[in-house]
């Protein structure tokens, strides 16, 4: 049969998937080994017939393997972040506000990293000559040179100038109404990946999109409109506030509420036993000590600049200072990689790795939400998981978090 310039299939990838060769499918389906090869080249489209019985050698539905291109509907969205434009690019959708946004599927956002939800608590784990020892089985990246604090600087003006101003064209692959169905959540804490696969368990329809961010970078977001929700743990000395004054600042004519996770403990990581006998952040100095650090504009970056700045000690005089990572889970690699010796980030990621932990500072984390998404219900089923028990039990076992007023409102900002 001619080919439909417009017929698409996947006949190879289920094919495979399944662990078929061409000649072994051809003998289920009682055709040639040469009508599968054109299939899946797409050198003619095959039968009815022929489809029929394909599906059902595969186990699966034609629409499965078949589809017209022009099915796919298309829509027109915000690309967010700083990601070239290009024809084809994979890509996530959400809907916020009246507006698509298109999320480039591009590097490490290609890739859904999670703390994922505990189905028990042990109480001690037994090795096999009988002692009871913590076990911590974890693998450890190959980390290449880091980048700059000014290259970050850099390439974040050059991402703000450019985020909001692209607009483009998706071709849908999935149903629409899970496109609709999605909260799209920015922010650091790995406990918002935690809370992400929470809510999908108790609302199985519903969708969290976690966009991993720094403080300031997650509220710039949420103010360009490319995301429901964004966490924060930013404190200003000022006032002595968490996270409100720079809420206040951010939102130019829209009003929102601060809802807190929890309280958490800020600190240095350090090696398990403290071998250099690191105290304060000065003795960083003092014994030579390497770090990494997070972006400007991230809430542990603040706090190592302004607890260094009380100890009369200069950032640049931290050995490391420049080396910059992007996660909690990057400074826990690297100091437990022998890369550095400490860095800022809290005692729960402190707890999961086996390493030391220096408290310096409890810190406020609240996720701030535009007003108006509070009526959708997508955003409603997020909040709702908050106050269940069983979520609850998942953040106490962290360790390192008061969450004895989880849910509350902290603020109304208009």
């Amino acid at each position: 049969m001619k080919l439909d310039v417009n017929l698409c299939n996947n006949l190879k990838s289920i094919r495979t998937r399944l662990g078929m060769s061409q000649q072994e499918l051809a003998n289920i389906a009682g055709v040639t080994r040469q009508s599968i090869g054109g299939v899946e080249l797409g050198q003619y489209a095959p039968s009815v017939a022929m489809s029929l019985r394909l599906a059902k050698a595969l186990g699966c539905q034609i629409e499965d393997l078949f589809w017209f291109e022009e099915d796919l509907p298309e829509v027109e969205a915000i690309l967010a972040g700083s990601a070239p434009k290009q024809q084809q690019s994979r890509v996530s959708l959400a809907r916020v506000g009246d507006q698509w946004i298109a999320y480039p599927l591009i590097g490490n956002d290609a890739f859904r990293l999670e703390m994922i939800p505990a189905d028990g608590e042990t109480v001690a784990v037994t090795n096999a000559v009988g002692s009871s020892e913590p076990v911590h089985p974890y693998g450890l990246p190959t980390i290449s040179k880091l980048p700059l604090a000014s290259e970050v600087a850099t390439q974040e003006h050059e991402a703000q100038n450019q985020i909001g101003t692209n607009k483009v064209q998706v071709r849908l692959l999935d149903d629409i109404e899970k496109l609709y169905n999605t909260v799209v959540i920015a922010g650091c804490t790995p406990v918002l990946s935690l809370l992400a696969r929470a809510t999908e368990r108790w609302h199985p329809k519903l969708r969290i999109h976690y966009r991993f961010a720094h403080s300031a970078a997650a509220l710039r977001s949420l103010c360009q409109g490319e995301v429901h929700i964004a966490g924060m743990h930013l404190y200003d000395v000022d006032t002595g506030e968490h996270n409100i004054p720079f809420v206040r600042k951010a939102l130019t004519g829209k009003s929102a509420v601060l809802i807190t996770l929890g309280v958490w403990e800020e600190g240095l990581l350090i090696p398990s036993g403290n071998p250099m006998g690191v105290k304060t952040v000065s003795d960083l100095v003092k014994f030579g000590a390497t770090i990494v650090t997070h972006e400007v504009g991230s809430g542990s970056r603040m706090l190592l600049e302004r607890k260094l700045q009380e100890e009369g000690v200069p950032l640049h005089k931290v050995k490391g200072s420049d080396h910059i990572v992007h996660s909690h889970q990057d400074v826990a690699l690297s100091v437990v990689s022998g890369i550095a010796d400490a860095g800022i980030s809290t005692a729960s990621i402190a707890a999961a790795f086996g390493l030391g932990f220096i408290p310096l500072h409890r810190a406020r984390y609240d996720l701030v939400i535009i007003k108006e998404y509070l009526e959708e219900e997508p955003v409603k089923q997020f909040l709702s998981i908050l106050g269940h028990r069983l979520v609850q039990s998942q953040l106490e076992i962290l360790g390192g978090y008061d969450i004895s007023n989880i849910g509350d409102i902290i603020a109304n900002i208009s």
